[in-house]
């Protein structure tokens, strides 16, 4: 793929990928991580970075090798042909209806932590959220990831001051021993925070919008991912510590109620707006990276509006179609009233999917270490996908349904490279 402006650094990556991975989660994921696990949840963290680490490795290695804004599917494209790849692409974008609503809840829930807003109030929170991401989104990736550094480091700040503040000490840390970690609840905690590492393959469809793709994008994936992971934990630390859990308080309002612990109620707007800030980061690197996928598979048809680019170099033409999509499911799940919980599960399936594929094509495309890092990679994959258990089934339907029904193409000649 050509046409999309090379402008990209080390410095910005770290700062798309850490709040990429960071933005949604932070505020929420402990909190609901700590309600099914409680204190295995701090074992919980280390375990799944060790899970994500070898799938990492793999992403790092493909996107230096295969740089394109169609990320995952054209990996998958270059391994096992132009059908799976359309067919990894729309099972990708099919995370649309499930996945993009349960994040702007999370944005919107710090509008409740401040204003106490309710029900259709979230509601235009939410899309006045997707107006704002339009228009971000519509100033380039370079831009945008300026923003995002800027807000991982707002981020890691009012962390580090919540454990100042608290005076908390590593040896008060209640770390359960091996012995005393309940299984059950160590399973379920990963199952929700796995929400948390998504941002992978999403990062994925910028490589290709890296000044230096084959040095910069590897070193700002694992680099953001270790950061990401690392803010995490200490913000679980928190809210074990500080008891901001519960099934009667909302999972974002979690660190703001710290906050006013700590710092009185004059400080909640900073604790809102900053996790306000680090939704809408996330959700514009989201939704580019979506629209970025659109343009990509639009190319097989130059003259389609999906394929055309704005003056800026800009797939501004798919970016408004992914937003009009993220409206209409908004809406719905607002009308169905489906909670928070049930759709991060539901999402976590079709992720998990997407890494399995890209998994499956490290193991054709790569060679040596790599290639088992891959094999690997696939295991744990399908140890997430059972760990999710019959919600997963809704990954496995979407994927069977686009195989059976997505028309053909003929396949591109494909060569893939060896020695990676």
């Amino acid at each position: 793929m050509s046409g999309l402006k090379q402008e990209l650094g080390l410095a910005q990556g770290i700062g798309l990928l850490s709040t990429s991975l960071l933005g949604t989660g932070v505020f929420a994921v402990p909190a609901l991580a700590a309600l099914v696990a409680g204190n295995n949840s701090l074992w919980a963290w280390p375990v799944l970075i060790l899970l994500v680490f070898p799938v990492a490795i793999v992403f790092a290695v493909l996107g230096r090798h295969y740089p394109s804004a169609g990320g995952v599917a054209h990996f998958v494209g270059m391994a096992f042909g132009s059908r799976l790849e359309r067919v990894t692409g729309w099972l990708f974008l099919s995370v649309i209806p499930v996945g993009l609503p349960a994040a702007l809840h999370i944005a919107a829930g710090f509008g409740q932590a401040m204003f106490g807003w309710h029900g259709w109030q979230l509601l235009l929170a939410e899309l006045g959220t997707l107006a704002l991401v339009w228009y971000v989104g519509s100033r380039g990736a370079s831009s945008s990831a300026n923003l995002q550094t800027v807000i991982a480091g707002l981020i890691v700040a009012l962390i580090v001051g919540i454990w100042w503040a608290g005076e908390l000490k590593p040896g008060e840390i209640p770390f359960p021993t091996i012995t005393d970690i309940e299984l059950p609840g160590l399973f379920a905690a990963l199952s929700v925070m796995f929400w948390c590492f998504v941002g992978l393959e999403a990062f994925a469809h910028l490589a290709s919008e890296f000044k230096k793709p084959e040095r910069d994008f590897p070193r700002a994936l694992m680099i953001g991912l270790l950061l990401a992971g690392s803010v995490y934990w200490a913000c679980t630390v928190v809210v074990l510590h500080f008891g901001a859990y519960g099934e009667q308080m909302a999972a974002a309002a979690s660190l703001p109620n710290i906050v006013v612990q700590l710092f009185g109620v004059q400080a909640l707007w900073v604790a809102c707006i900053i996790g306000y800030l680090a939704c809408f980061a996330s959700l514009n690197i989201y939704i580019q990276s979506f629209s970025r996928l659109v343009w990509s598979q639009a190319q097989y048809k130059p003259e389609s509006y999906l394929a055309r680019l704005s003056p800026r170099h800009l797939p501004r033409n798919a970016l408004n179609a992914v937003l009009a999509c993220c409206v209409v499911s908004t809406l719905c799940i607002y009308i169905l009233q489906i909670n928070l919980d049930a759709l991060i599960i539901y999402a976590n399936g079709i992720f998990i999917m997407i890494y399995l594929l890209c998994m499956l094509a490290g193991c054709r495309l790569l060679k040596g270490h790599y290639r088992a890092l891959a094999v690997i990679g696939c295991l744990l994959c399908l140890l997430l996908l059972a760990m999710v258990g019959w919600k997963s089934l809704y990954a496995l339907v979407m994927l069977a349904g686009l195989w059976l029904f997505l028309p053909r193409r003929p396949d591109k000649a494909v060569t893939p490279q060896s020695g990676k």
